[in-house]
């Protein structure tokens, strides 16, 4: 029996978010991905409203159809590419938020979590991708970019251009019955949720701090793109001409990371202007002091403190790296 236009549209409206019309269709990894994105964080739903049709149609289509073209390769998507790259550091972040204390994380979790979320966008269709491949360069990327916060960024475009480039349309095959499909279902979306689950028993404050650290990288990048127009202009102008409003961005970034460094050096019990050598020295000092191992009978508080010193130890590190250039 064909899938029906009223039907797919009614589902798409009242459990779109949630994949309901792709399940209706049998575009199971369409599902999957919109139940672990909400409809693509919401902009791919709303989309979706004028390509329901044609998803339909396929659903409709015979499978000599697909058996016709399956040998065809399709040609590569800048759409799905950018998609890949998003849901994949969206993936790598879940697996950051839950898994990222486990030794295994940089040679495991993080290029699986990261090579399943791409490969999962690269299936939606009748298309899909060498798996294996995907996860080969996930994983050597990873360890290109061993602890490093931004590693996710690399680690998704690498493994998104290798998945385009292998690109096939899906062999054609018989479809389960529904209860087995929504057993799959349900399975693949507790695995997603499982670092979420494990990070409310476990690792908040790790978790934090790491995610922090992510955040301070991508706001490096975005300053250092943003104040290029005016490092341009100062060295070639001495400051004259419309670009001098720059200055008052300058400014109000400079007072924001002054007041993140006295924060750094409260944190470590130092006056502002410290040298780096009285920090090195406090840092050693407190990381001793504060050491979850050497605190079993308050671990919490002590894990606590001692991310906070890690963290303000880093950040003035940097700052005084930085203004030595």
């Amino acid at each position: 029996m064909g899938k029906s236009y009223v039907v797919t549209y009614v589902l798409w409206g009242f459990g779109g978010l949630f994949g309901f019309h792709h399940i209706y269709l049998g575009r199971d990894s369409h599902a999957l991905l919109w139940m672990v994105t909400l409809g693509g964080f919401g902009m791919g739903w709303v989309l979706e409203f004028w390509k329901i049709p044609s998803y339909v149609m396929k659903a409709n289509r015979k499978q000599e159809d697909l058996s016709q073209s399956h040998r065809q390769k399709p040609s590569m998507s800048i759409i799905s590419f950018f998609a890949q790259i998003i849901v994949g550091i969206y993936f790598g972040i879940v697996a950051i938020i839950g898994l990222s204390s486990l030794n295994t994380f940089y040679f495991i979790m993080l290029p699986l979590a990261v090579g399943l979320g791409i490969h999962l966008v690269a299936s939606i269709s009748e298309e899909t991708s060498d798996l294996r491949k995907t996860l080969t360069a996930a994983g050597i990327t990873s360890l290109i970019f061993y602890e490093r916060p931004i590693a996710i960024l690399p680690v998704s475009i690498v493994a998104s251009i290798i998945s385009q480039k292998n690109r096939r349309i899906k062999t054609p095959s018989v479809h389960d019955n529904f209860s087995v499909r929504a057993y799959r279902l349900g399975l693949a979306y507790l695995a997603f949720y499982m670092p979420l689950a494990y990070l409310a028993i476990h690792n908040t404050v790790l978790t934090a701090a790491y995610i922090k650290d992510i955040a301070s990288v991508i706001l490096d990048l975005f300053t250092s793109f943003l104040f290029f127009p005016y490092t341009v202009w100062k060295t070639f102008t001495s400051g004259y001409g419309f670009f001098q409003e720059w200055e008052k961005i300058i400014k109000l970034f400079n007072s924001l990371q002054g007041e993140t460094a006295e924060i750094a050096y409260k944190t470590l019990g130092l006056e502002d202007g410290a040298t780096m050598e009285e920090i090195s020295k406090m840092y050693k000092e407190l990381v001793k002091l504060w050491h979850p191992d050497h605190n079993p009978d308050h671990s919490e508080e002590a894990e606590k403190r001692f991310i906070e010193i890690q963290t303000a130890y880093k950040m003035l590190k940097k700052l005084k790296k930085s203004a030595e250039l």
